[in-house]
């Protein structure tokens, strides 16, 4: 047998000098003992870690008790009769094996020789999963009859939610294209043109800030559909999750179930509940206001509510727990946090003296359990105690109800009030559709009109998002002036995309799935970083190769650029 890798590592016994041999299949033990040719056993005893060998040597049994179950290849070693160095290493920056319990390498340095770090099989196994899925994704939306189609990376700059990343153009001085924040206009104007069901694993590129969960350029499984409604694109998005989800092993079941975007907003404080766990938040207003708790008197009123968590078992929050979380919802600009425990008819907590066991009880909050409360308008108190409730079920959560939770969020705003100036802003992008039922208050009342807009969520990550698309172009038109764009504007921005419309366009709606995302849960990653070859920082640099860096002059003046200091 000829093999090739890299050495993962090597123990000399003295009269014998095994290697672990690495590549991206796996481990296999080379062993040099004494009968191997002396220019065998001088590399042996010589080569060092992450050097690359090629090895040929026979295939023979472990001893019974050598046989190794964590490997695949356990129970079996390699005799070798040549051992060659095709690649000498030097000593590594950071370490590709690791013993029991020792520690990565720190991230800023795993990310600055990331070809090291990707050595290592746990990212190796990460990326191979990517492929499978990515592979599963285009097997499963061809066999529903979809076509998958590039679209352009050089784009024209259209608002979309995020910055663009701009491209100077040397040809055309002054003028500049966009990086694509998604494939959006392009997948619609493929519908005018009659291509009714297109998709297409696309990178992306927003210029925003970071997190765990997001890149500046990343990469979604994006897809557009003629002659729909919002039950067809959805059959359609879960049939690509549970053949990603099967692929990895995992088995689900659909149709996920569907929660309004107001009830998950009431309930969980999020428009992306981890439906995983109990613990709603409710309403405690009515309740609460006539014990006349200072905490809340003097903040209720226009439109201020109590709003509540009944924690079961509660009562084993400590009091550095619950300070922790009365910190957690002044950070998110909350009032703070209210709390009270039960135990049998006693009440204690920082309003314990205006409740009794029995309006404690009435609230759900029993035996053993605590309660914790804030008050405030609702786009204060949704976030908090989505907040609350998430350390609650980080501290108490216990084991989940269910492994896998999907859902669907619907019936979304079209549109929100801007926070500074309160004129309405698209809640998701300016193409999506009103619901039936709510275009004639669009013009009236366009802060209550709902749209046809789809989230899918697993397991409190919002997973993509989706809707009808307007097909109407005085619709269109309307919607952009209910944005401030006068017509001229609207037509140097989306003229193109008027002009498809007026040539007439079926009805039509899509999806984009965040692909990283979907990896990093099935990989059980930590971080989306894990789960991209080459990733940027949260600082969104790329420390592998220093980028971004400056420009050579001469190049920015090609491209009739002046960089201002």
């Amino acid at each position: 047998m000829r093999l090739g890798g890299w050495v993962h590592r090597r123990r000399d016994l003295g009269g014998i000098v095994f290697i672990d041999l690495r590549d991206r299949a796996g481990i296999v033990q080379i062993a040099v003992g004494p009968g191997a040719p002396e220019e065998v056993r001088r590399v042996a005893g010589q080569v060092t870690s992450e050097t690359v060998v090629e090895v040929e040597g026979d295939v023979t049994a472990r001893p019974a008790s050598m046989k190794n179950p964590d490997l695949a290849t356990g129970d079996v070693e390699v005799q070798a009769t040549t051992l060659t160095v095709v690649g000498p290493a030097a000593t590594p920056a950071i370490p590709v094996a690791r013993g029991k319990g020792e520690e990565l390498a720190a991230e800023e340095l795993r990310l600055k020789y990331r070809h090291l770090d990707l050595r290592r099989p746990e990212m190796q196994a990460n990326l191979i999963l990517r492929h499978r899925l990515a592979q599963r994704a285009r097997r499963t939306l061809s066999d529903l009859g979809f076509l998958e189609i590039e679209t352009p990376v050089l784009t024209k700059p259209t608002p979309e939610g995020a910055r663009d990343y701009l491209v100077p153009s040397r040809v055309h001085p002054g003028e500049f294209y966009a990086l694509p924040q998604s494939p959006q206009l392009y997948k619609q104007l493929l519908m005018v043109a009659g291509l009714d069901r297109y998709f297409q694993i696309a990178r992306c590129f927003r210029d925003e800030d970071l997190r765990n969960d997001r890149q500046p350029e990343f990469t979604q499984i994006d897809l557009e559909a003629s002659f729909v409604g919002v039950e067809d694109v959805i059959g359609y998005v879960e049939a690509v999750l549970v053949a990603l989800w099967d692929e990895a092993g995992q088995a689900v079941a659909r149709p996920f179930p569907r929660i309004a975007w107001r009830d998950a907003m009431e309930r969980y404080g999020t428009d992306k509940p981890d439906l995983r766990y109990d613990f709603p938040i409710a309403d405690w207003t009515a309740q609460v206001k006539p014990l006349g708790v200072p905490f809340f008197q003097s903040a209720l009123g226009n439109g201020a509510r109590v709003r509540g968590l009944a924690v079961k078992g509660g009562g084993a929050l400590s009091r550095k727990d619950v300070d922790q979380l009365a910190d957690a919802a002044k950070q998110l600009g909350g009032a703070g946090l209210a709390w009270v425990k039960r135990q049998g008819e006693q009440v204690s907590g920082s309003v314990a003296k205006y409740f009794t066991a029995t309006a404690l009880g009435a609230l759900g909050v029993g035996d053993g359990d605590a309660g914790l409360m804030t008050v405030g308008l609702d786009r204060v108190t949704s976030p908090v105690m989505d907040r609350v409730r998430q350390e609650v079920i980080h501290r108490l959560g216990g084991a989940p109800k269910a492994a896998h939770a999907f859902c669907w969020v619907v019936d979304f705003p079209l549109f929100e009030p801007d926070p500074e100036t309160g004129r309405p802003v698209f809640a998701h992008h300016p193409f999506t559709a009103p619901h039936p039922d709510d275009v004639a208050r669009l013009d009236s009342d366009p802060l209550g009109c709902r749209a046809l807009h789809y989230d899918a969520v697993y397991n409190g990550s919002e997973l993509g998002s989706g809707s009808i698309r307007i097909t109407d172009p005085a619709v269109q038109r309307r919607v952009f002036a209910h944005l401030g764009m006068s017509p001229a504007e609207a037509e140097a921005r989306f003229g193109f995309l008027l002009s498809g419309l007026q040539a007439g366009a079926p009805p039509h709606g899509g999806f984009a799935i965040g692909f990283d995302r979907v990896v990093m849960a099935l990989a059980g990653a930590e971080s989306m970083r894990d789960v991209i070859a080459f990733p940027k920082t949260t600082a969104a640099r790329a420390l592998f190769e220093g980028a971004p860096a400056p420009a050579n002059p001469a190049d920015l003046a090609a491209l009739h650029i002046e960089v201002k200091r």
